[in-house]
């Protein structure tokens, strides 16, 4: 039997989906579901609907069995051949609400801050050490398991696991799969859907649109070219506009969002110029926002789900079930994954963690080598894979003097602020983060 554990098993919605996904998998069906948190509630709720979700499309097969906090992690995770990993290290309150409003006070302002900015800073420093544990607990109970990160920072997270423990690790993000797709229907292309190829390669959230052609291989860029300026000279607000900024001004389109985008650069949030906020069409304070949206919007979710038990799912495109399914059975799946470096593109740092495309079979994950990116491509990764580096190397020697110096080298940060107040930052979110930044004091 399968065993897949599932860490942070009270982001509900999301074990939802990835579970749900592997119930409807025939090699993964008869599996062994372990779920482990450290909130009781949020726990129950997920077995709750899991177990519904079991019996009303799975026939009951799957054993679902929950492990409450950190006293009962090792027999969460022992003999697990799949590891998923969706915690979020003290949640929204407190510490995303301190991660947006102490950098407020500085000036800093922030969207989404769960990546990288000072606010993806703080967020890996909280939660390396979690992970520290997990990896301490895994290679005692689980060594040759596959663990398959979903947690921001994406890069970080992903790249600690891989340098500095023994834990098979690949980092996931759902990015890659929706990036052409929204592309080419926010340019009214979706004629060119069906059929087309692609190669995307860089870091999580900056991965690059390399090449994009349609069905009969002719290449789409020339057309994209067009369209977006048409689209921009028209002077027509979207949500999308700094990545279309990117197309004109570098060359490519990139996977993640423009909110996410627009805060991993010196460009385009800027206290010296107030109106590209408006002229961009930037979301400022866009993740405290959906927070609060999701918290509403599960609550009466739940109520609904617990009230009749009736929920039933359909397969998604999240990798997760698709990965363990091409591990099971040994058949070839491809996918778009975070994985160390290693030559993989030729002119970003081999310690890096790149997003590159990989392929899964019963071995395992082998990344494919792409080759040099653009150098405007690998110079815009390097200015976050500087501060992503460095937050690792704070994380693991718990060296407050590297914190200051991870903030100095992120590009938004640095832009905004002198030396002096970053550092004076940097020592107040830390007090004010307590217990979950202890390692740091």
């Amino acid at each position: 039997m399968v065993k897949i554990t599932f860490m942070g098993a009270g982001s509900t919605v999301f074990a939802r989906n990835v579970l749900g996904d592997c119930m409807c998998t025939p090699s993964l069906r008869e599996s062994e579901i372990a779920l482990y948190d450290i909130d009781a509630g949020r726990l129950e709720d997920s077995r709750i609907i899991l177990e519904a979700i079991n019996r009303n499309v799975n026939e009951g097969r799957a054993v679902i069995r929950t492990y409450l906090g950190a006293e009962n992690r090792k027999e969460a995770l022992r003999d697990a051949d799949f590891v998923v990993n969706a915690i979020q290290v003290g949640g929204y309150d407190p510490c995303t609400i301190t991660d947006f409003e102490i950098p407020k006070k500085y000036g800093l302002k922030q969207t989404i801050a769960d990546t990288l900015g000072i606010g993806g800073i703080m967020r890996a420093l909280r939660t390396i050490p979690v992970l520290e544990e997990f990896a301490r607990d895994m290679e005692e109970v689980c060594p040759n398991t596959l663990f398959l990160n979903y947690s921001n920072p994406m890069a970080m997270l992903t790249g600690y696991m891989q340098r500095f423990t023994k834990i098979r690790t690949v980092g996931l993000c759902h990015s890659v799969q929706v990036c052409s797709e929204g592309l080419l229907k926010g340019l009214g292309m979706e004629d060119r859907l069906e059929g087309r190829q692609e190669l995307i390669a860089g870091i999580n959230h900056m991965g690059w649109l390399l090449e994009l052609r349609d069905k009969d291989g002719n290449d789409l860029y020339p057309e994209i070219y067009r369209r977006v300026e048409e689209k921009t000279l028209s002077g027509e607000k979207h949500t999308d506009m700094v990545r279309y900024e990117y197309i004109r001004h570098l060359g490519y389109y990139c996977t993640e969002s423009s909110e996410h985008n627009a805060e991993y650069n010196p460009w385009f949030i800027k206290s010296k110029y107030p109106e590209m906020i408006e002229e961009f069409n930037i979301p400022l304070d866009e993740y405290p926002r959906r927070c609060i949206k999701q918290i509403e919007g599960w609550n009466q979710e739940r109520e609904d789900i617990l009230k009749d038990g009736k929920i039933t799912h359909e397969r998604s495109r999240e990798y997760a079930s698709y990965i363990m399914e091409a591990v099971v059975t040994d058949t070839p799946y491809k996918i778009g994954g975070n994985v160390l470096n290693n030559g993989y593109i030729e002119n970003l740092p081999a310690d890096a963690c790149v997003e590159v495309p990989c392929y899964i079979d019963g071995t395992g994950v082998h990344p494919v080598k792409v080759g040099k990116l653009p150098t405007q491509l690998a110079a815009l990764n390097s200015t976050n894979i500087g501060p992503q580096l460095m937050t690792i190397e704070a994380a693991v020697t718990r060296d407050r003097k590297k914190i200051y110096q991870a903030a100095m080298l992120d590009p938004h940060t640095a832009a905004e602020l002198n030396i002096r107040d970053i550092i004076s930052m940097c020592d107040e979110l830390i007090e004010a983060h307590g217990d979950y930044m202890k390692e740091y004091k």
